[in-house]
């Protein structure tokens, strides 16, 4: 027989009292491990409890409780580093600030903020625990990597907020917050691909595959492919790497998409998949091919934030945004298309963010928006492959074309089959 068992009187308030004790054993738990640590485990397990009582007797007496319980815990853990002398270079601020947090997770709890507590407790001893891997990452980011992070952070909540978020000019498809919107969110994919190359090196060439081709697979495909003209030995590696930043690009695209128009995301995924597929047989076997390990070289790319590079984007959709719409009213699908072949040859961002956006104003079907963001993704493998050839080694061209065919035939045959 099942019995439902609910608190009742005096002991509702018990399970908040549990869930700050779990929070506090948490925190505690990493604590416990810091030999330079002066609270542990009984230490913060009993200041979250009391940051829960202090909110519980604050809301029935006076608000101060809660604040001056705030107040003491921070004084007690002060003085108790200032009053003990080691040799550790630890000033303990870091304990300190945890102790603090602690009482606040607990405060919270009572307020009914119980899964945002335990939230923020995980987040408080992940920081806590990788202290080691987090200064590792700091000294491996440069001055101007720093500037990046600043830049996207003025991209995203300076310029942004302040833009019109209003239709203007012809087939009001011009909008000033929806395209900067845009811009931040292809700065926002770039950068972590930036940051990521800048952070692991010349670790792995699937790795910098990856990442080269979220920040840049047309600036990944030119650095390999001049350095392939260099030394011959150098070529399977760079193969691998440019096939990769070329499926990249296909994984990009899925997480633009989903951002910017999630309702034609399974319209677009098969054939975003299919060319994936059908790339990622030829570029396993070239994988699997690589046996010497060679020093891979970072490809130079710009930094995705600057404003000079984001304005140039946005610059770049604007006008391909417009050009698609009034193309597409003169000359029907064909105007579309053909500004998705010219503007794919470089950029196949901007012409499938600008073939979602019409999509979403209602000025295209989910079919022409399939195929012109298809045509831009072939005619920028095409001109991938047209720098392969004229740049890199015929080794290089050689062992390639296979690879990017195989997208774009997989990318063709699912766009006859669906549409």
């Amino acid at each position: 027989m099942h019995t439902d068992f609910t608190f009742s009187g005096e002991l509702a308030a018990l399970p908040s009292f549990v869930t700050s004790l779990a929070i506090g054993l948490l925190i505690g738990l990493e604590r416990e491990r810091s030999p330079n640590a002066r609270a542990g485990l009984r230490t913060f397990a009993l200041v979250a409890l009391l940051g829960t009582l202090a909110a519980m007797l604050s809301e029935r007496t006076e608000t101060w409780l809660l604040i001056g319980g705030f107040v003491i815990i921070g004084t007690m853990m002060i003085s108790t580093y200032s009053r003990t002398k080691d040799d550790s270079s630890d000033p303990g601020t870091t304990t300190i600030v945890a102790v603090l947090v602690c009482y606040g997770l607990g405060a919270a709890v009572w307020y009914g903020h119980d899964t945002l507590a335990i939230m923020l407790a995980i987040i408080t001893t992940a920081l806590l625990y990788f202290k080691t891997e987090l200064h590792g990452i700091t000294q491996n980011l440069t001055r101007r990597d720093l500037i990046s992070v600043l830049q996207f952070a003025v991209l995203t909540f300076i310029v942004l907020p302040v833009l019109p978020d209003n239709n203007y000019g012809p087939y009001e498809a011009t909008n000033p917050y929806q395209i900067w919107l845009m811009v931040v969110l292809i700065s926002g994919v770039s950068l972590a691909g930036y940051v990521a190359i800048r952070l692991i090196g010349q670790r792995h060439c699937a790795v910098l595959g990856l990442f080269g081709g979220l920040v840049s697979s047309t600036a990944t495909t030119l650095v390999y492919a001049r350095r392939s003209t260099e030394n011959t030995e150098f070529t399977q590696l760079a193969v691998v790497v440019i096939l990769i930043a070329n499926l990249t690009v296909l994984l990009r695209l899925s997480i633009i998409s989903a951002v910017a128009s999630p309702a034609i995301l399974p319209q677009l995924l098969p054939v975003l998949g299919s060319g994936f597929l059908f790339g990622a047989g030829i570029t396993a076997f070239w994988w699997y091919r690589l046996t010497h390990q060679h020093e891979i070289p970072v490809p130079e790319i710009k930094n995705p934030t600057e404003i000079r590079t984001a304005a140039t984007f946005g610059l770049i959709y604007g006008i391909v945004l417009f050009c698609a719409a009034w193309l597409s009213d003169i000359a029907g699908s064909g105007g579309l298309y053909a500004v998705a072949l010219i503007s794919g040859l470089t950029d196949v961002d901007a012409i499938t963010l600008s073939s979602l956006r019409l999509y979403e104003l209602g000025k295209l079907h989910a079919a022409e928006t399939i195929i012109a963001i298809s045509l831009g993704l072939l005619s920028n493998i095409l001109f991938k492959l047209g720098l392969i050839f004229f740049i890199g080694s015929p080794s290089l061209a050689k062992h390639c074309i296979s690879g990017m065919l195989a997208t774009a035939a997989g990318i063709g045959l699912a766009l006859l089959i669906l549409v």
